[in-house]
């Protein structure tokens, strides 16, 4: 079985996944413009018993436009988002119970690529993303 590695710049918090992701997404909301303080945000998302995690996180828990709640786990001394979940009476059940984790922390952010582009009515006009992915509003 395939296993990956997703790291906080200095490597202190490690995120190990196996297999391949349920879901690989684009988010274009307020949040993860925020978080990963660009245009947009690319996430891939495993089931929780398929991720290990090694190392000291902080968390950051907030309140989404969706209405869930996100709980960021990040590293304390570098500062680096590795992984969040998200919680809530929104969250589809197809991703209820899964951990997600942006894809520039993994060793080789090149291993997956997006089917799903959410928030789209917040994408950047100058933004266009391509390929055989399902665009959402």
């Amino acid at each position: 079985m395939t296993a990956r590695t997703a790291s906080c710049r200095c490597g202190q918090l490690r995120a190990t996944v196996t297999g391949e992701p349920v879901r690989v997404s684009v988010c274009h909301c307020l949040n993860c413009k925020k978080r990963s303080g660009a245009a947009f945000a690319v996430q891939a998302r495993w089931p929780a018993d398929q991720v290990t995690v090694e190392g000291r996180s902080s968390t950051y828990e907030m309140v989404a436009e969706s209405g869930n709640r996100g709980i960021f786990h990040f590293c304390p001394d570098c500062g680096s988002d590795v992984y969040y979940r998200n919680e809530g009476p929104s969250v589809q059940a197809k991703l209820a119970g899964l951990v997600a984790i942006p894809l520039g922390a993994f060793d080789d952010p090149f291993a997956f690529t997006p089917a799903f582009s959410v928030w789209e009515e917040r994408k950047h006009d100058w933004v266009e993303i391509t390929g055989e992915v399902e665009h959402h509003h």
